[in-house]
């Protein structure tokens, strides 16, 4: 237990004792130092890590700098004749060596723990340098067992289904998996050590697990714990114990797993780097459940101190009586036991009361997938921090179910959210109403399994920001990584997608290709800004303008003129095509004016651009390997909005279902077949065309782009369209009037028109 953490609780006894009268709380544990024999822990397990010379400086030494130092008694690692280190506690075990299977090295550990440490010890760990023991669980778990007895726990094994029947295991015989950890207890061991050699004698396998079963089994009488029996904890050995399927692999993604969380034991870990990894992430655990606790503590305090007449704001100068300080460490001394202002709001079905409209909290429904009017698309998929926050809020509900499956005989499984709201808000938190179905598991007495659905009310309670402050002159302060400083300064640069080949092509040539049909004004705008950003940017681009004869087309060609004959090396080129118009075909006739390896970028005279989003298509966009498909800024209709040109959400929208701007290699268009050039009028030539992309081998690039932005024009619907071609058309027409709240107050004003 932290020093902090005891005084909160010995503060917390303080203030209750003083406003009951009654004595003050002690915690007699809190007193004892941690060096104080009598500590909890000391004596209760040694743990014998198998390991081999070659692992002592790796793998072994990462157990050590872990978990190895925190158990609650002793660690011992066992390796071959004449293997040393410096760096973990060793017994070289003589005429053995580190040959696989280790059987020789297993049984003569256990002759080594027993001979030197059975009357030191109540338990005795077997374990391999590749398992990962979060100590304190452990503990707990050996606690609450009867040591006195012959005890054989581990993870229980019967072979493969290649090796059944060729164990030469009876029908009602098992053995621990060694993987996992094995856990003797001392009359066990006691009874197996004296007959190690006679077992080594009569080897029937080369798994070492399995004989050591069978020596258990023969010489004390008893089998591994079955994994289908529930422990002493009311948990499954194959859950404690965990065994991760996944080799190499394993522990090496996520940890934020059920299985992470509920094992006391996880291997294999294969990597030093994961061991560690691990290590860090089980120390996050705990820090959460102590700020947690710290919390609870200060909310405790600040309900008795209330009764005194004492609000929350004047907690830190508040005094138990006369010449005593509630809190008498100032801030930001080692003592100091943290703000009590930071409590949080209280848990209430309405702690959040709206005074208007605007304030009232808007529920999103979950189910398969999200569905909320916040998004253009009402249905979308449930993003991966909404995901993420569900599974913590889920282990956390099963924990608290859980928490007494022990002294009822049962267990209760997730199985998943059928449905469920959730609404967020930054002052007040999180509330969810989750529809669970779960597996109901009763182990004792009457057996039985049965799926169930539960509702679940969670609230998520914010109490504040910390800032903490590191400066140079503290000898507890830790230095910034240079890497990390430089990820800070430049967080706001977008990395290349490939950048050994992106590097070459900084000056790759971008060949716009823009189809024109009218819009005279429009395009005189666009032309502009080539000119500008391109030709007097001096970027490496060229345009190629597919001109349909229509209104303006005079116009048009004299523009596209005037800018020829001012720039003698402009690198604009004009196509005239006489013949109704197509995008699709449009694009298709500006692409036989470049060569096979050439980045052709598809975009529209309504777009504006910028030089940075230019070399992001560069950067993007690499021969054989990768398509963009920006996602483009599209304004509203600035008659509503009655605004310029900005980026935020009352001024336009992301486009997020917008395919029409793409940069490609012109190989890699060819590959995939092109567009569609039997799509005539408006849209979704875009649509089938980024079908098809994502169904190829071609790494498919969407990122928002603050540089492209489409700016509004009307848009008009043929009634002739295809009926899709038609309901994309007037989707778009919708999407492009305003924002919600925008329409919202449109329509509220002139709602009488519509009674």
């Amino acid at each position: 237990m932290s020093r902090r953490k005891r005084l909160l609780k010995l503060l917390f006894g303080l203030v209750v004792g003083v406003l009951i009268s009654q004595f003050t709380y002690r915690d007699p544990v809190c007193d004892l130092s941690e060096d104080d024999p009598q500590v909890p822990g000391h004596g209760l397990v040694l743990v014998g890590v198998m390991t081999a010379a070659k692992y002592l400086d790796s793998r072994a030494r990462a157990v050590y700098d872990t978990w190895g130092r925190k158990v609650p008694g002793r660690i011992i690692f066992f390796s071959s004749e004449g293997s040393t280190s410096a760096h973990v506690p060793l017994v070289a075990l003589p005429h053995v060596d580190d040959a696989y299977p280790p059987q020789k090295k297993s049984f003569h550990m256990l002759k080594y723990l027993h001979d030197h440490f059975v009357d030191e010890f109540e338990w005795f760990v077997r374990a391999d340098d590749d398992v990962f023991v979060k100590t304190e669980q452990l503990e707990a778990l050996l606690r609450s067992v009867d040591s006195r007895k012959a005890w054989f726990i581990g993870q229980t094994g019967r072979g493969n289904t290649e090796e059944l029947g060729m164990l030469s295991l009876e029908s009602d015989e098992n053995f621990c998996m060694g993987g996992p950890g094995v856990i003797f207890s001392r009359e066990t061991l006691k009874r197996v050590a004296p007959h190690v050699e006679e077992c080594l004698g009569r080897l029937y396998t080369t798994h070492e697990d399995v004989e050591l079963g069978r020596c258990v089994r023969r010489f004390a009488g008893i089998s591994c714990t079955w994994s289908y029996e529930a422990s002493a904890e009311g948990c499954k050995m194959q859950v404690i114990l965990y065994h991760n399927q996944s080799g190499e692999a394993a522990f090496s993604g996520d940890l934020k797993q059920k299985e992470v969380h509920r094992a006391i034991t996880l291997h294999p870990v294969k990597q030093p780097q994961h061991m560690y990894r691990l290590d860090k992430y089980v120390k996050g655990l705990k820090i959460q459940a102590y700020q947690q606790e710290c919390i609870d503590l200060h909310r405790g305090i600040a309900s008795s101190m209330s009764q005194m007449g004492y609000t929350i704001g004047r907690l830190p100068n508040a005094s138990l009586v006369q010449g005593l300080p509630l809190f008498a460490a100032p801030r930001g001394s080692q003592l100091y036991l943290g703000d009590p202002t930071l409590l949080g709001m209280p848990q209430s079905l309405t702690r959040h009361q709206p005074r208007a409209v605007q304030e009232v909290l808007d529920w999103e429904l979950i189910s398969k997938t999200l569905y909320s009017y916040k998004d253009l698309n009402p249905r979308r998929r449930i993003g991966s921090a909404l995901k993420e926050g569900l599974n913590d809020v889920v282990r956390d509900i099963m924990e608290v179910i859980n928490s007494y499956s022990k002294q009822r005989g049962r267990v209760i499984d997730f199985k998943e959210i059928l449905y469920g709201y959730w609404r967020l808000d930054p002052v007040h938190g999180i509330d969810l109403i989750l529809d669970l179905l779960l597996v109901y598991r009763k182990y004792r007495g009457h057996k039985m399994t049965v799926q169930v659905r539960r509702h679940a009310y969670v609230q998520q309670t914010f109490t504040g920001i910390f800032v903490r402050e590191i400066t140079k002159a503290s000898p507890s302060s830790v230095a910034v990584p240079k890497i990390v400083k430089h990820i800070i300064s430049t967080f706001e640069k977008i990395p290349p997608i490939f950048p050994s080949i992106t590097a070459k092509n900084q000056r790759q040539t971008v060949n716009f290709i823009v189809p024109l049909s009218g819009r005279f004004d429009t395009f005189r705008r666009f032309l502009r800004l080539y000119e500008d950003i391109c030709i007097k940017g001096g970027e490496e681009t060229r345009l190629f303008v597919i001109l349909y004869q229509s209104v303006g087309f005079e116009a048009s060609a004299r523009a596209i003129e005037g800018l020829q004959g001012r720039y003698l090396n402009s690198g604009v080129s004009v196509v005239y095509v006489n013949e109704s118009f197509s995008r699709a075909k449009a694009l298709e006739n500006g692409l036989k004016f470049v060569s096979d390896d050439d980045l052709v970028l598809f975009i529209d005279v309504d777009m504006v651009f910028d030089a940075r989003s230019l070399q992001r298509v560069r950067q993007n966009t690499v021969k054989g390997r990768s398509v963009y498909f920006p996602i483009v800024y599209s304004l509203f209709d600035p008659r509503i909005t009655n605004r310029s040109l900005g980026i935020d959400e009352e001024s336009g929208f992301w486009r997020q279902f917008g395919f029409g701007i793409v940069s490609i290699f012109k190989n890699d268009y060819k590959k995939l077949g092109g567009f569609n050039l039997n799509i005539s009028g408006w849209g979704f030539e875009d649509v089938a065309f980024y079908d098809t992309a994502i169904q190829s081998d071609l790494r498919i690039v969407r990122s928002a782009d603050p540089g492209l932005v489409h700016v509004y024009h009307p848009i008009h619907c043929d009634i002739n369209l295809d009926s899709n071609q038609r309901n994309m058309c007037l989707g778009t027409q919708a999407n492009m009037l305003g924002s919600r709240k925008q329409l919202e107050a449109i329509f509220r004003r002139f709602r009488h028109l519509f009674s």
